[in-house]
């Protein structure tokens, strides 16, 4: 006994119901239909976010205002060995004069005070050491500066790679999601023609199973590219550090 179902009703509605129905919608974008490229900021733009607030470009820039404050301190390390003393006592002090009178033996006076004694004076040490190495510790100082100005310039190149490589892997991932879109929107249509023809008894079960097989693995690579398309613009989000709306200028 031959069992026949009414598959002309589904035919219709995947016949009617656009593929892009299944696309996402964020603010009147249309995956499948507007091109995400017109919409995302400029690339420059997605650039500079990331240069602004990539915590690596933001350590290595710390690293440079460190070496540079440390040339600055060896510059100024001579300016140690510079300096004034001073020296302050207050306590009883005994004091000795003497008194020389013509044709007298001198007689000598003592006497007991609290007084306060202070001295101020300027002294110069140059260490033999500091005199011959300081040129050299300037020089390497001032290396370590530009070191470090060097490193944080190729983290800047290496961040700008990568965000050229994520901005035209998204593009790229949108025009193979509308390629595979299309494939969806053929292989349903062949799958409803299919069932249809084998109700009819035109085809065979294997080739309706071969037609059925093959939806199936492009619904899975539709889906499959819709989930990369989305990871891939989360991930330009991220290197950016900013969420982007794409609606239509």
């Amino acid at each position: 006994m031959k069992h026949r179902f009414i598959y002309i009703p589904l035919f219709l509605i995947l016949l009617t119901t656009p593929v892009v129905g299944l696309a996402q919608e964020t603010e009147g974008f249309n995956l499948l239909k507007d091109d995400i490229e017109m919409l995302l900021p400029p690339l420059q733009a997605i650039i500079d976010s990331a240069l602004a607030k990539n915590p690596d470009v933001k350590a290595k820039d710390l690293q440079i205002k460190i070496n540079e404050f440390k040339l600055k301190s060896e510059r100024m390390r001579w300016s140690e060995n510079l300096g004034f003393q001073t020296d302050m006592r207050y306590g009883t002090f005994d004091n000795f004069s003497t008194n020389t009178a013509a044709g007298q033996s001198p007689a000598v006076l003592a006497t007991r005070n609290n007084q306060l004694n202070y001295g101020v004076g300027a002294y110069v040490k140059i260490p033999l050491y500091d005199f011959l190495n300081h040129r050299s510790l300037i020089g390497a100082s001032k290396a370590e500066v530009e070191q470090a100005a060097s490193v944080a310039e190729v983290q800047r190149d290496a961040l700008r790679q990568i965000v050229i490589k994520q901005y035209q892997e998204l593009i790229l991932k949108q025009k193979l999601l509308r390629i595979k879109s299309k494939y969806l929107e053929t292989s349903r249509i062949d799958v409803a023609m299919a069932e249809k023809a084998f109700q009819n008894g035109l085809i065979s079960v294997a080739e309706y199973s071969r037609i059925s097989a093959i939806t199936a693995t492009t619904e899975v690579d539709f889906e499959t590219s819709k989930n990369e398309f989305s990871t891939a613009f989360m991930i330009l989000e991220e290197i950016a550090k900013t969420k982007f709306k794409l609606t239509k200028k």
